[in-house]
């Protein structure tokens, strides 16, 4: 099993979803971080800065969500959207290194294989060369996971700081909109 393990192209991408599974099963159901949850409202900006980094994943939006919307309740939401703005973009900026700098690089070899060289045509037009970071950012701006988005604007090799600075508008703009939304209900 051990040299089975050692042999395995895809050890990154495996720890991913693995990942993925254990923290959507266990640990979002504890009771400590329930009380997290409970406890993050009540830090104020901190508490929205904290939520932020949550916001970003599928898991986890839902609660982030909900502790945004408390804390825009009592603070200015503008503020509460810029500061999560900017938790987003460290959780976005994260899962984005690991994507580009891990899991691409092993998947590389399977695109390979499944006809890599008509798709990187196809990627590689001038069609899909803008397409691909525009529909990444509408994703990362959208209520959809950022993971998906993430991804394409990885594909599309953006630069590390146009990263930061296009999931912090869209985080940002998105989440006021979520806020201002929910409050009118």
């Amino acid at each position: 099993m051990n040299n089975l393990w050692k042999r395995w192209r895809y050890k990154n991408t495996t720890y991913l979803i693995f990942s993925m599974v254990i923290f959507f099963v266990f640990i979002l159901s504890s009771e400590p971080f329930q009380n997290l949850i409970r406890g993050a409202s009540g830090l104020g900006y901190l508490g929205a800065f904290l939520s932020g980094i949550f916001f970003v994943s599928i898991f986890t939006v839902a609660p982030a969500s909900v502790i945004l919307f408390d804390i825009a309740n009592v603070h200015n939401p503008i503020i509460v959207a810029v500061a999560a703005g900017c938790g987003a973009v460290l959780g976005d900026y994260l899962i984005f290194r690991f994507l580009r700098d891990k899991v691409f690089d092993e998947l590389n070899h399977l695109f390979k294989e499944m006809g890599g060289s008509y798709i990187k045509r196809l990627f590689s037009s001038p069609f899909f060369i803008w397409l691909i970071p525009i529909l990444g950012a509408f994703i990362i701006a959208s209520p959809l996971p950022d993971e998906v988005g993430i991804g394409l604007l990885g594909l599309s090799k953006v630069k590390n700081w146009h990263f930061v600075l296009i999931t912090f508008v869209l985080n940002a703009v998105g989440i006021f909109l979520i806020i201002s939304l929910a409050g009118s209900f």
